[in-house]
């Protein structure tokens, strides 16, 4: 499985050196910005962004409220079962970081020595991206756009392959799309339940916003047909 781009002339490496080729050319307050971005100024802002979220979906009427903080609640925890399934799986592709195998490289990220596919920004990103999706699409958008950005960091900066970013990418959206119904059936109720509570209601629905109140089926049948009759 380590043959995965490791040596000869391909798409992978082409696209690598290409984008890697940037940095060579670039003045180096650029690098290092790119270099800080794709390692942890992207993915805080992507934390904010869910937190952003949380902000708008705490305003929803409660059942779409609760609906949308299990969305957001899915999230990290997605995001956390992506980095534990790339732990086996990098053993087991066992492919070298780019620079190990291909000289010319302008490498920005010193002391990475662990296997290369996947990458563990993109899939935490994407799964950040695709759940925040979830809960809302203008805001989910956006994130999806920030974890592509943080893909192409980790390519540019020389640390993985093109091909590593799209194994991350794809690690992350299947995590959370493939779990989603079992995980919202899971944290759906408790938010629901959040959402009724005087105490830590305010975690779910913003204070005024009152909780849903169950129908009454029988009464509301009732008073509509007092109102036809009428």
């Amino acid at each position: 499985m380590a043959g995965l781009a490791t040596g000869g002339p391909n798409m992978d490496v082409s696209l690598l050196y290409g984008i890697n080729g940037l940095a060579q050319r670039a003045p180096d307050w650029l690098d290092r910005a790119v270099a800080a971005a794709g390692e942890y100024g992207l993915l805080t802002a992507l934390v904010l962004l869910v937190l952003w979220c949380w902000r708008g979906v705490r305003k929803r009427p409660a059942p779409a409220a609760a609906e949308g903080f299990a969305a957001l609640v899915w999230a990290p925890l997605a995001a956390a079962i992506a980095l534990l399934l790339n732990v086996p799986l990098r053993e087991f592709v066992a492919r070298p970081r780019p620079f190990r195998q291909h000289g010319g490289l302008e490498v920005l990220a010193s002391g990475r020595h662990d296997f290369s596919f996947v990458s563990d920004h993109a899939a935490l990103a994407m799964a950040l991206g695709v759940g925040l999706f979830m809960a809302n699409r203008k805001l989910g958008f956006a994130g999806i756009g920030l974890a592509l950005a943080v893909g192409l960091c980790k390519v540019y900066t020389g640390e993985h392959y093109p091909t590593d970013v799209v194994g991350g990418l794809a690690l992350g959206t299947a995590v959370v799309l493939l779990l989603a119904p079992l995980a919202m059936a899971l944290l759906t109720p408790p938010a629901r339940a959040l959402a009724a509570s005087r105490r830590v209601g305010w975690l779910v629905r913003a204070r005024g916003c009152a909780p849903a109140q169950p129908v009454d089926l029988p009464r509301a049948a009732a008073a509509r047909e007092s109102d036809l009759a009428a």
